[in-house]
């Protein structure tokens, strides 16, 4: 088996671009590439998936434990040539961060260092790295610099390197590499931010001066017994569809989790994709609906252009049939959306309020633990899931949500407790929360097999 992780020093160290760039030059060297993102970011998995044509897998240790990370990791690698990790933050930051991810799946580490600026001191900075460790070193077997204003400056800081750990090569310092941002991080590859003469720019200047071979040998890792499948939903793909659900996706809406899809495929049904901004209806025959997160305040006027299909949502949602929404699906089920510029859009309009963008302010981020104190049609009341909140958008008036019915307790990975959320009405429900459904896929298992086995009530629960 062949895999390693994409550490960094720090956030913004180029790791994002240097594990795409790396994943480019495998494919293009005919392997198949799995690619993993530790954490819970959907944006960077888009990325993946767009180099590597395979969807990418998160690897969080706090919303899904150990066993589940495991497996999901030994699932999907056994199937590939090479499995590729993008770590997240800084290697040492978080205590179920990139390290212990590393540890864990026991998984070597490439680490990329940011150059621009610096020369021999970056040898200390890697001795450092290798041997900091409060239990067992990481396994750090390779160096890949990045911002090299030259081959001289390159030779110098290889050269500073004394630490028993292989200097894998550099990129030059190139605005041309570099994937716009926004305020959520960068630009979706639903929006064909990663465009084929920039994917072929990337492997060009990453095969040039990377050397991908050597990076392939130290990938080699023994099999751990530990990563044989343990008893979790990728062992019950047997069960038989009966329900279909609507799933929305387009650049509007994009930030899934990959195994969330996988569950409700194997214990619900079908998914059958849609977009809310270029279809003007629902696909035909489905049983339930997902609204995702993702951006719909940058698309608001052609969401809200869209009447046809808010009017077909908002007709479903009266009717009782179970829609589930997070984050850019809550605000699109709101009375409408005040984008960027202040300019309002009318949305869906099931629940009595209208949301906003604010920018200038810091963003709703971490991790969350939820208990629910009543059903919903992807898991029973008592259920405790965890996720996590992004999003820089809020309720315009709070007041008007006093009298909808909340069914989430939710408390921060700390413990502390944030109150209620999670509004219901119907068999609606939406919330601010992105869950991944295998932190408790037990329950959501007995859950939905129960329900596809009701067909006498094929809408719902």
């Amino acid at each position: 088996m062949r895999a390693l992780i994409i550490a960094g020093t720090h956030s913004g160290c180029g790791k994002t671009t240097i594990a795409m760039g790396l994943m480019a030059a495998c494919k293009s060297k005919g392997l198949r590439v799995q690619p993993f993102k530790c954490g819970p970011d959907y944006i960077d998995a888009g990325h993946h998936r767009a180099i590597t044509s395979i969807a990418s897998r998160n690897l969080d240790l706090w919303m899904c434990g150990e066993n589940y990370v495991k497996e999901c990791f030994y699932e999907h690698s056994k199937r590939a040539d090479i499995s590729i990790i993008e770590g997240v933050m800084g290697l040492y930051d978080g205590k179920e961060g990139t390290s212990t991810l590393a540890k864990l799946l026991e998984v070597p580490i490439v680490l990329v260092i940011d150059a621009y600026g610096m020369a021999e001191s970056v040898g200390p900075i890697v001795k450092g790295f290798k041997d900091w460790s409060d239990e067992a070193s990481v396994d750090l077997r390779g160096i890949i610099f990045n911002r090299v204003g030259s081959e001289k400056h390159f030779l110098r800081l290889k050269k500073s390197i004394k630490s028993n750990v292989e200097v894998l090569g550099y990129l030059p310092r190139s605005h041309d590499l570099i994937i716009p941002h926004r305020h959520l991080g960068l630009i979706v590859a639903e929006e064909n931010s990663v465009k084929p003469h920039n994917i072929e720019k990337l492997i060009e200047v990453v095969s040039k001066n990377i050397d991908i071979d050597a990076l392939i040998t130290i990938s080699e890792i023994k099999e751990s017994k530990s990563y044989f499948p343990i008893n979790t939903p990728f062992k019950d793909r047997w069960l038989q569809p009966l329900k279909k659900i609507a799933l929305a996706y387009d650049k509007a809406f994009c930030f899934y989790y990959e195994d969330n899809l996988d569950i409700l495929r194997d214990f619900y049904g079908e998914i059958i994709p849609f977009s809310p901004i270029a279809d003007s209806s629902l696909p035909a025959g489905i049983d339930a609906i997902y609204l995702g997160g993702g951006y719909p305040e940058l698309f608001a006027r052609e969401l809200s252009n869209n009447r046809s299909l808010l009017k077909e949502i908002y007709d479903w949602s009266q009717s009782e049939m179970p829609l589930y929404a997070e984050c850019g699906g809550l605000m699109y089920l709101s009375e409408g959306i005040y984008d960027l510029e202040g300019e309002f859009h009318r949305m869906v309009g099931v629940f009595p309020f209208k949301t906003f963008i604010r920018v200038n302010r810091s963003p709703s981020l971490g991790y969350r633990e939820v208990t629910l104190k009543e059903d919903i049609f992807i898991a029973p009341k008592g259920s405790i899931l965890r996720g996590h909140e992004f999003h820089y958008s809020d309720i315009k008036d709070r007041s008007k949500i006093v009298n909808i019915k909340k069914i989430y307790s939710v408390k921060d990975n700390g413990g502390n407790i944030l109150g209620d959320e999670g509004f219901l009405y119907k068999k609606t429900f939406a919330s601010y929360i992105h869950l991944h459904f295998g932190s408790n896929w037990e329950i959501i298992k007995r859950f939905l097999i129960q329900q596809r086995g009701d067909q006498r009530n094929a809408s719902g629960y």
